[in-house]
């Protein structure tokens, strides 16, 4: 990291609401709230997955590893938000912003990569069926969702490591937590290498996924059309319906952020995008993701069932 002399007892303001006090304590009770439902489901189904042996096949493996990430991805900026909710200009040091940031970009990136992990399962599963248990045997997910937080971490690592860090001006922080670009509009040195850098980033991390998952979800399609069996169309368009609808709205929000031009203005807007894809992604993926089908429900009840017994 290219980083100033002066760098010893740097800080920074994270704005945050602080322009609008009048709407911190809803901003508060909502945030508040959301952490909570994103923790009880996420963990959940982690619960439930592990006790139930009838959930330990591919689909649901992946599944853990998302709600295992989503628990981390919230918890990681949420709880330091909540708190800076209650103080009137909350500051933060530039060694805890790097690594709020870095925690939230290798994240992030880890999201990314497994929900096009969990589109290629889904594509195995109802494109290929009789060869679905051989493809996606167990040595296999393992090395699929391995591959996503290794390869994560290597381009967080990169960027990180390129990261121009010598700061001019204002040291506020027009953001709610220290976000990559909401930092990046503080730096004074010359950034048209970076930005670069970033951009093939962002292509590897959320175009590319995304295509993939379109081209799978294409080939879903037309297995789906061929299926004789109504029951078994309605079902296969319920799984895969569930998780368009997070990559839609997880993808959508993060590419309009990072593959959008940018100027070194910050804007309420772009507070509102990391919500999206920081905090509500993360909170509905539990609830219409797997909460809502037949398995899941199966293995709550028999879950019920156990600590009624004891």
């Amino acid at each position: 990291m290219k980083i100033q002399n002066s760098t010893d007892g740097i800080y920074f303001i994270l704005l945050g609401l602080s322009q609008y006090p009048q709407a911190q304590t809803t901003f508060f009770c909502l945030l508040l709230m959301s952490y909570l439902v994103t923790l009880f489901g996420n963990n959940l189904i982690l619960l439930l997955i592990y006790y139930d042996s009838w959930l330990h096949t591919p689909m649901y493996f992946f599944l853990s590893n998302l709600s295992f990430l989503d628990v981390c991805y919230t918890s990681s900026s949420v709880p330091q938000i909540l708190i800076n909710c209650l103080v009137n200009m909350p500051v933060i040091s530039l060694e805890q912003c790097l690594a709020q940031m870095v925690a939230g970009l290798y994240l992030g990136v880890v999201e990314c990569l497994l929900l096009a992990t969990m589109a290629y399962d889904r594509s195995m599963a109802i494109g290929d069926p009789l060869r679905y248990s051989v493809r996606m045997r167990p040595q296999v997910c393992g090395l699929l969702a391995g591959a996503s937080w290794i390869t994560a971490f290597l381009l967080t690592m990169i960027l990180m490591l390129t990261m121009p860090l010598e700061f001019c001006g204002h040291q506020v922080i027009n953001h709610f937590s220290c976000e990559l670009l909401a930092l990046l509009k503080l730096v004074c040195s010359d950034l048209r290498l970076y930005k670069l850098l970033m951009v093939g980033a962002s292509a590897l991390t959320l175009l590319a996924p995304f295509g993939f998952i379109v081209a799978s979800y294409g080939r879903i399609l037309a297995a789906m059309l061929q299926m004789q069996s109504t029951e078994g169309r309605g079902k296969a368009f319920s799984t895969c319906g569930s998780h368009l609808t997070v990559v839609i709205l997880f993808y959508g929000t993060a590419i309009s952020m990072y593959m959008m031009p940018q100027d070194k203005t910050s804007h309420d807007r772009d507070k509102l995008i990391s919500i999206s894809y920081g905090v509500l992604t993360p909170m509905l993926n539990p609830l219409i993701y797997s909460l809502r089908n037949k398995d899941m429900k199966g293995a709550f009840k028999k879950l019920l069932g156990k600590k009624t017994d004891l």
